[in-house]
């Protein structure tokens, strides 16, 4: 293949390469609606749910009847009839049969276990119930973490624009600087310094796009959909405003509605149902059992015969441990263990909860604050550059000043976007901390 076939082949692999890129505007809540449905996470997590319901739906079977059908052959050893000798002769009692079939229904209800029955079932529900939870927990992390990548592209896109703000700036100042050296109102070395202060903006403008394709991967991947998809940011950072001022408020809040400390607490729970059926081996065990017996031979039908014959019978079992070595003591002991252990679990999780709840609230008055102040910085920084630019070009202020100016100006609006940003993650931050 000529060299200018191999050029061709390559342009139209970027082209179409180019071209299968999937470009698409998003809003933070459209993000989040596509996190959570491409979640495998969630989807993992929505699978464990099932499973738990499965099994507490397995449990509350335990205390309802059951039925259960047995069939089974046997085919006997030959023997001797039975038989009776009289001086008249023998009488033969019943035959010998040597094939044997059993057909059986058996219908059991426990009628009392000590509540070891209705303690399982009330576990495995609410064992269920804290599975829920931890889904709504992974899926509040899941939110969040889509909204933390969702603003950081923002906030990568914002410091790009001003990178290239800047560099436009420097630009104008260099050849502003080259026509003021020509005047001979500049030297050499005022030239050269601007010129160095375009090469280092430059480099910033090369770090600022590659942090717009890294922050536009992070993206992506947390979505769960193509890395090479092209994402345009659609909403806008809020204004900031006051946050509530009732901590205390802010922590009841999350203790009621926080799906950690709701799964915790009915893991709690189902640690102390999980007690109740241990100790649930200290009573007898009392069921109702009904047999029907469809058999062949019948051995309750005197004398055999080689032929079905059905029966039926129904008993009341108690059953009582006397002596198994202190089993359900030990049984009883674990349980109680793990009701200690769950109740300082939930104790520790809302010691947790209620110092994230107030670093929470207090981060987002410190970002509120620091993005007031960056507003009014951005301000007079602007305002800065323009009277510094328009002195620069009267030969009134020496190049140094224009150049401070033009990086005050960058570092200002690089702090507002940040402090804007650092607002808004932390109201998401102070949202997830109190469970909405």
């Amino acid at each position: 293949m000529s060299s200018n076939k191999k050029i061709l082949a390559v342009l139209i692999s970027l082209t179409l390469f180019g071209s299968a890129q999937q470009k698409m505007s998003l809003t933070v809540e459209q993000a989040v609606q596509i996190g959570l449905e491409n979640s495998k996470s969630l989807r993992t997590s929505q699978f464990k749910v099932q499973a738990a319901e499965a099994k507490a739906s397995e449990t509350g079977t335990l205390g309802l009847p059951s039925l259960k059908f047995q069939g089974a052959y046997s085919r006997l050893s030959d023997i001797p009839p039975a038989e009776v000798t009289t001086p008249f002769g023998k009488f033969p009692l019943s035959p010998t049969v040597l094939d044997n079939y059993t057909l059986k229904a058996t219908v059991q209800q426990p009628l009392f276990t000590g509540w070891k029955i209705s303690g399982a079932e009330d576990a495995a529900e609410y064992s269920s119930e804290a599975t829920k939870q931890d889904f709504q927990k992974d899926r509040a992390d899941v939110i969040y973490n889509i909204k933390s990548a969702y603003w950081n592209l923002y906030r990568a896109n914002e410091f790009k624009k001003f990178v290239d703000e800047n560099v436009q700036q420097i630009q104008s100042h260099v050849t502003d600087a080259e026509n003021l050296l020509k005047q001979g109102m500049l030297t050499s070395n005022d030239v050269l310094k601007v010129q160095v202060q375009l090469s280092d903006a430059k480099v910033r403008q090369i770090d600022a796009t590659n942090n717009v394709k890294l922050a536009m991967i992070a993206l992506n991947n947390t979505l769960g959909q193509p890395l090479s998809t092209q994402i345009e940011i659609v909403s806008l950072l809020q204004q900031p405003v006051s946050a509530q001022s009732d901590i205390d408020g802010l922590v009841k809040r999350a203790f009621d509605s926080r799906p950690d400390i709701l799964a915790m607490s009915a893991r709690v729970k189902a640690s102390e149902a999980g007690l109740t059926s241990a100790r649930g081996g200290w009573w007898p065990q009392i069921y109702l059992v009904g047999n029907y017996n469809y058999l062949r031979p019948n051995q309750r039908i005197f004398p055999t015969k080689d032929e079905f014959k059905d029966t039926w019978d129904v008993t009341l079992s108690v059953s009582f441990d006397i002596w198994n070595w202190n089993q359900t003591g030990h049984q009883t002991t674990q349980a109680q263990a793990q009701v200690a252990q769950a109740e300082e679990g939930l104790s520790l999780m809302k010691d947790g909860v209620t110092l994230e709840v107030t670093q929470s609230y207090l981060t987002v008055n410190q970002t509120k604050e620091r993005a007031a102040v960056a507003e009014q910085g951005v301000a007079q920084a602007q305002e800065n550059y323009r009277i510094m630019n328009d002195r620069f070009k009267k030969g009134l202020v020496p190049n140094s000043e224009l150049l401070d100016a033009e990086v005050a100006l960058l570092q200002a609006q690089l702090n507002k976007t940040q402090s804007l940003v650092e607002y808004e993650l932390a109201v998401a931050r102070l949202s997830k901390s109190i469970g909405e």
